[in-house]
């Protein structure tokens, strides 16, 4: 990832209606959600949310796709994964004990599947 999508993935998410979409969005996956559901549920005007949710696919943050007469939106994982990895590429220099603390925030959302062999 270049520092430019960085730049526009961070200044898309610099506002707080488009967090509070993309945060909903998150929490939505993997179905996504209608335009219509997004403004309802952020009691947000739909022309108001329309350019908000392009100012996200813009960014490359949400991915949208045409269900009949409806558009449903998706947050991008796979792009927010790449912002929060080019954040963090370099931790701390390479000193895993100052990035654990973080690291260790970041895990309780979603823990690891354990498999078991029988």
């Amino acid at each position: 990832m270049e520092n430019e999508q960085v730049i526009l993935a961070l200044a898309a998410l610099a506002q707080g209606t488009r967090l509070d979409v993309f945060r909903l969005l998150v929490a939505a996956e993997p179905q996504g959600l209608p335009a219509g559901e997004v403004a309802r549920q952020l009691d947000v005007p739909h022309n108001t949310m329309s350019s908000h949710l392009g100012i996200l696919s813009r960014a490359g943050l949400v991915r949208s796709e045409r269900f009949s007469r409806s558009i449903i939106y998706r947050a991008d994982l796979d792009a927010l994964r790449a912002v929060v990895a080019f954040l963090l590429k370099d931790c701390c220099g390479g000193r895993a004990e100052i990035c654990a603390p973080l690291m260790a925030e970041l895990s309780p959302c979603c823990p690891p599947k354990v498999t078991t062999d029988a």
